[in-house]
Parts: C-alpha cells; structure tokens; sequence
C-alpha cells in the first residue's frame, strides 16, 4: 500500500510506447541515457528562453508550448521529434531558421561524435492539442507565473482539456498557494481518471515551476480513451 509507480511506466507495453528508441550494450546503457537527458534538457531550455519569449501569450493556448520529445538513435544517427503547438506566426522560413539555431545549440552541449544529428519539429492538430498534458502544464505554470489564482488556472486546465474530446482529467498543484506562508496541496478532477486501468491510454505530466513565491509542482493526468 502506498507505492506509486509513473503512469506512463507503468503501460508500456500496453497503451504507451518508449519516447526514446534505441539499443546499446549494458557497458554504455548509462551514456545513453545521460545522453537523451542532456539533448531534452538543452531543447527544453533553448524553447523556452528563446523561441516562447518571442511568441505572444495566447490565453486560449492555441498554438502554445511543446509537447513531447522522441529521441531515436542509430549507430550512425540521432533522429529527435519535438511535437509543439506551433502559431501561424511561425512560417517556414522562421521555423528553417530556428531548427537550425537549436541543431547548432544541442549539438554543443551534446557529443555526436560521427553521428549524423537530425532534428525536426512537427505540429500537434488542435485536437490532439488540447490532450496532450505537458502542454496544458505548461499553460498551467504561464497562468501562475502571471499571479492568476490556482483556482482559475485549475478551472482553465480542465476546460481546455474537455476541448480535446477527452474522457476526465486530473489536475494537482503543489506549492504556496497565494502567497500563503505553508506550502499545500491542491487538486481537482473532471470526469474519470481510471489510474490503476492498464488499457486506459493515460497521458501524465510533472512540471516543475519557480516563482517568487517558491517553487510550484504541477501534475496533470489526461484520460483520452480506452
């Protein structure tokens, strides 16, 4: 009793697929993971100071924030797949621009050695949009970042996520709430989230986020379908 497992560990295999493809000897297993860690690290910290300052903050999250980061590796190449919600704002010529400033940037904090780095970014549909839970945590910490009450930033998550055709969702904000001097535990749930259903596909994010008022833990739970 009381042992968590991660909701997408926990249906691999069955509903869920691994976001990082690749084989390696068990001698450099831990390089490579060290390795899918860094190049996340570097996208995620290169898209958010850079390209998310540059966009307008959209309140009715169209085309905002990213999704998830798939990282398939070869013996002679490193493929990644960055699923964002993209504006109409960025054109082709804008987004040519920017894969290549961010190739260029992961590729100095990453050894590809005579690897081939390929990286490509592709845009989630509106409907898969509003279902994909990193984004909606992202939306989440923008909302409290700019003061809004977790209250409404809870009640915005969930109206965003019923968008998206999806079956409940869960959502848990760890932090001072309000500037309170004790840190609590918020949370809210519409519809069903059947979390110890392995065959339900369950789309979970942590998302950590610093304020002045400390640091923020967001935790999303999107059910989509069986």
């Amino acid at each position: 009793m009381g042992q968590k497992i991660h909701p997408l560990g926990f249906r691999l295999g069955a509903t869920q697929r691994h976001y990082s493809i690749w084989f390696a000897q068990p001698i450099i297993y831990s390089e490579n993971i060290k390795e899918d860690k860094m190049i996340r690290y570097c996208i995620n910290d290169y898209i958010q100071n850079t390209i998310c300052p540059s966009l307008e903050f959209q309140h009715d999250i169209s085309g905002y924030g990213m999704g998830r980061i798939k990282i398939k590796k070869r013996i002679d190449r490193i493929e990644v797949i960055i699923y964002m919600g993209l504006p109409d704002l960025l054109t082709e010529e804008v987004k040519a621009l920017r894969i290549e400033q961010l190739k260029i940037h992961v590729q100095k904090q990453v050894n590809c050695g005579n690897r081939e780095f390929k990286l490509n970014i592709r845009k989630l549909p509106s409907p898969n949009l509003y279902r994909d839970a990193h984004i909606v945590a992202e939306f989440l910490a923008e909302l409290l970042r700019n003061r809004i009450s977790f209250r409404k930033a809870m009640q915005k998550g969930i109206e965003l996520a019923e968008q998206g055709d999806t079956k409940g969702v869960q959502i848990k904000i760890a932090g001072r709430m309000d500037g309170k001097e004790i840190a609590r535990v918020e949370w809210t749930r519409e519809g069903r989230v059947p979390l110890q259903t392995i065959r339900a596909k369950i789309d979970y994010c942590s998302f950590p986020l610093v304020t002045l008022f400390g640091v923020f833990g967001i935790k999303i739970w999107i059910f989509k379908n069986f």
